[in-house]
């Protein structure tokens, strides 16, 4: 009597329909995950997009909006010469300390020195300590304050603040403004010239 194929057919169907059934769940499974992943990156690509459109404008009002840009010695209290903008800044021309007389360098180191006094002695505590007194007579020392006080005034002396300069302040404060600290004090520490402790300020500080 020959055997009846029936059962063992029977048998192969239920044995493949649990594997589909296994492989369907599974595949669902990767399915929502990539889903969720896509919807991750998604959202992280707008808020990079959010990001630098913020970067953007902050930088549109660093170079001056309506080609409005003061002078580079804006008074610190955030009001500009007669003319400008209200507290707006943007840049001037660096000095070009390597060709100006003792004579000609007088002026640009007396806003620095100003620069120095008001801010960054009163508001960088341990970071301005370090700065020798005998920083007008390093050229490195010019350059680096030169560069410290114009970022200074360009992300402090905007009449707005958006996420995009809020940043740009994190990034100072954090890594360039350190950064440079340094090398004013490896400039000023190996120096021969006399290291006496900086004068105390003694006038109210002025308001950015």
């Amino acid at each position: 009597m020959t055997p009846d194929p029936l059962p063992g057919v029977l048998a192969q169907l239920t044995a493949h329909h649990e594997q589909i059934t296994q492989l369907d769940t599974r595949e669902t499974s990767h399915h929502a995950a990539v889903t969720e992943r896509l919807t991750q990156i998604t959202d992280l690509v707008a808020s990079i997009r959010c990001l630098l459109d913020d970067h953007q404008l902050a930088l549109a009002r660093i170079e001056g909006i309506d080609g409005q840009v003061t002078d580079p010695a804006a008074h610190l209290d955030g009001t500009a010469p007669a003319g400008k903008g209200p507290g707006r800044y943007g840049p001037g021309p660096a000095a070009t300390w390597w060709k100006l007389t003792d004579a000609e360098r007088q002026e640009p180191i007396a806003r620095l020195r100003s620069w120095v006094e008001q801010v960054y002695r009163p508001g960088y505590g341990h970071l301005a300590a370090t700065l020798g007194p005998c920083w007008q007579r390093h050229d490195l020392c010019l350059y680096g304050l030169d560069i410290m006080s114009g970022l200074w005034s360009v992300l402090y002396l905007q009449p707005r603040r958006t996420s995009g300069l809020l940043s740009a302040q994190a990034e100072y404060q954090a890594r360039i403004l350190p950064a440079l600290a340094d090398q004013l004090r490896l400039e000023t520490f190996r120096c021969g010239h006399p290291h006496h402790p900086a004068p105390a300020i003694s006038h109210p500080r002025t308001a950015p």
